[in-house]
């Protein structure tokens, strides 16, 4: 048993333990209403983890352990470099606990926080990994039914992952939730979930539907006042195109979304793999750049680690590994799953009275507000302003500015003024108005020469000279000109990596604050990627079309561990470093070989029934002679008997067409001639006497022996 400290008021407060005598817990890195998820360290293999911990109630339910071993094990099956790996799970005492891969960096909403909407190319370089590692999981049967900004993960390398596959199917299973409860994530539901609570691949399609909605338009395509409302709003209602929103998306990408997130799911992509080979296309077919996702700079893990080492203060909520859509009522522990913005459903999808309160333990981090810039108010000419006097109870202003009564605010008027006091009204405390009025009239001239400012040169700003910087010089001075560095990224053969081509606008161009700054970079020579796990021959082929490689596909190849479709070898070798636009061989798999079964000598219905046994389809037969094997018995199959075919795999059957020749010893020559003329024989009489009458006395071949149709059988007869 670890080292674990009691259940108190925060039951799931565990720096500094040990779980399962193997996972040392240091620091938290996200929160939520199911879970924490903290960094750790593997004591046992000196590597760093990231352990989420369940909430102790799951502990105690056994439908929910029982879940949750299983999707564990069944995730720790699959492996793609876009899926958040599971290295182990357990339980010690009270504590469920998932051991994960750490991705240093932060999540896909809290990039989405700090630069807004995303470009077409910036949101594919997005989509495509998470699709990738989606078509690995739906080829094994396996829904993630959760997808949403908070579970695609962007490492500090530009590494994309999509994280927490099966943890809402095993809270489903849960006795601890309410089983008219909506589980997922409201704004990313697909319309079948909402109304049946049935999920498969295209219902991943359609949340990944709304992801890209989401990254090129910076909001989600329905809005409500609960999350049942948001929920809903998708069953009757279908998600608009994004150019609809914002400016600037292509019609291809439009139509993509929207084939995405048709209401009917035989009207979307099939799964995963359908729909990264359409995006594929469309990329090529808009000729959209490489691009290198930035990780999020202010992420709550990157704040997180910031203060492990003795910085005071309170747990830093979000970022990577984060159930983020999960909320928790503070006193009955009811779990409900909830929009990112924490709105619980109403009292009837939880069966909660209205009494109990629900705490949101999602990260209290919101998008910051947008700045309005206010209008500038011109002078209005009027009468000079009178000097108010000391006990004065009344401050006349300038015409146009705010009049002061004695009588306090109420209501929505009262919302961020003052509420003086009666002591503030009386005349004792009249000598002070002199100085509001002087702070107002202040306040109002610091408020037209602000817009002033603004709709003047304060909107504006240069692009930045970065002629001789670095990478990370030149993307720090357009941060601190106001503007967001975008990479480009581009193979160059002869460019070292990381070198930058081109800065789009020009340096010493004047434009809006916020603008994005694209720096085509160089990153060096494409490298031929690795065999990761099952990957498919269409996803590889994708995949070194990414590095601009050109792939040939080989011929096939029997393998005893890799399933048909996927690849065994590449040629050059994985890890090769070749110039751009060079040719890479793909060899597939055919998938575990059989052994063609020896069908020789059966019937050809016996041998049709051995080779369906085997998993083989029998497709025509032919004949050939074969002196061991009688008339219309199987002499060979092809391919041959003993070799290796794939499952399914049609394979002919050879018939024999030899015919034994009989005995025509003492009968006479005309009944032997017409006996071996009808079996398709030619006969050669060598006799003293042209007679039919005559005697046979010998024949060669020898009776019982097999020879072709139309051989020559020769007769000795006397006299």
């Amino acid at each position: 048993m670890g080292n674990i400290s009691p259940k108190g008021s925060d039951s799931l407060n565990l720096v500094g333990a040990l779980l399962d005598g193997r996972y040392r817990i240091d620091a938290p890195i996200a929160r939520g209403g199911m879970s924490v998820v903290y960094q750790g360290m593997d004591v046992r293999l000196d590597r760093p983890v990231a352990v989420k911990v369940m909430d102790p109630r799951f502990s105690e339910d056994p439908q929910f352990l029982e879940r949750f071993e299983f999707e564990a094990r069944s995730i720790a099956r699959l492996n793609h470099p876009a899926l958040v790996a599971v290295h182990d799970q357990g339980t010690d005492g009270q504590h469920v606990f998932l051991v994960m891969e750490l991705v240093p960096g932060g999540t896909l909403r809290e990039l989405l926080r700090e630069r807004g909407p995303m470009p077409p190319y910036a949101a594919a370089a997005v989509a495509r990994p998470v699709l990738r590692a989606l078509a690995v999981a739906h080829r094994a049967g396996l829904v993630h039914r959760d997808i949403k900004p908070e579970n695609v993960l962007i490492s500090d390398s530009g590494a994309v992952k999509i994280a927490d596959f099966g943890l809402v199917r095993a809270v489903a299973a849960s006795g601890t939730t309410s089983g008219s409860m909506i589980l997922g994530t409201a704004a990313y539901l697909s319309p079948e979930q909402v109304s049946i609570g049935s999920a498969d691949a295209r219902s991943d399609v359609y949340s990944m539907g709304i992801l890209l909605f989401e990254m090129l338009t910076g909001r989600t395509p329905f809005t409500g006042d609960s999350s049942i409302a948001i929920a809903y709003q998708r069953t009757s209602n279908d998600v608009p195109a994004p150019s609809s929103i914002i400016a600037g998306v292509p019609a291809e990408l439009d139509a993509f979304v929207v084939k995405a997130t048709q209401r009917e799911p035989e009207k979307r992509f099939a799964d995963a793999s359908e729909m990264v080979h359409a995006l594929v296309a469309l990329t090529d077919k808009l000729a959209l750049p490489q691009y290198r996702v930035p990780a999020p700079k202010r992420s709550a893990q990157h704040e997180t680690m910031s203060t492990m080492h003795g910085v005071a203060g309170g747990d830093k909520h979000g970022g990577a590994n984060l159930d983020s859509t999960e909320t928790a009522n503070a006193g009955s522990h009811t779990t409900v799953i909830a929009d990112e913005s924490g709105v619980a459903p109403p009292e009837n999808a939880t069966g909660r009275s209205p009494s109990e309160k629900t705490t949101a333990l999602s990260p209290p981090v919101s998008a910051p507000p947008v700045a309005v810039p206010p209008v500038p108010v011109p002078p209005v000419p009027g009468p000079p302003v009178p000097v108010p006097q000391a006990g004065s109870p009344t401050s006349v202003l300038p015409v146009g500015a705010p009049q002061t009564t004695s009588t306090p605010p109420t209501g929505d008027a009262a919302v961020g003024q003052p509420h003086p006091s009666e002591n503030d009204l009386s005349p004792s405390r009249g000598p002070r108005s002199p100085l509001v009025l002087l702070i107002i009239v202040l306040l109002l001239a610091a408020t037209i020469g602000m817009a002033g400012w603004w709709f003047g040169s304060g909107r504006y700003v240069n692009v930045p000279e970065i002629t001789g910087l670095d990478l990370t010089s030149a993307e720090s001075a357009i941060e601190e000109a106001g503007l967001r560095p975008v990479r480009d990224g581009q193979y160059q053969d002869a460019i070292p990596a990381d070198t930058i081509l081109d800065i789009t606008p020009s340096p010493g161009s004047r434009i809006v604050r916020r603008s994005d700054v694209v720096l085509a970079v160089s990153l060096g020579q494409p490298t031929v990627p690795e065999i990761d796990g099952d990957i498919t021959v269409e996803d590889m082929i994708d995949e070194l079309r990414d590095r601009t490689f050109v792939p040939v596909l080989g011929d096939g190849v029997f393998h005893q561990t890799r399933p048909e479709g996927s690849v065994v070898s590449l040629s050059p070798a994985s890890g090769t470093t070749l110039n751009v636009g060079s040719t890479v061989t793909v060899t597939p798999s055919r998938g575990e070989p059989i052994i063609v079964p020896n069908v020789r000598g059966m019937s050809v219905d016996d041998a049709r029934a051995v080779l369906a046994d085997a998993g083989l389809n029998v497709g025509t037969i032919t004949e050939e002679f074969d002196g061991g094997i009688d008339d219309g018995d199987v002499a060979e199959t092809q391919p041959a008997i003993g070799s290796e075919a794939a499952q399914g795999e049609t394979v002919t059957i050879v018939v024999s067409n030899a015919i034994r020749v009989p005995s025509v010893l003492g009968r006479n020559v005309g009944s032997a001639r017409t006996e071996l003329s009808d079996l398709g024989f030619n006969v050669d009489v060598r006799q003293l006497v042209s007679s039919d009458s005559s005697i046979v006395i010998g024949q060669n071949p020898s009776a019982g022996s097999r020879q072709r149709p139309g051989g020559t059988i020769t007769l000795t007869a006397l006299p």
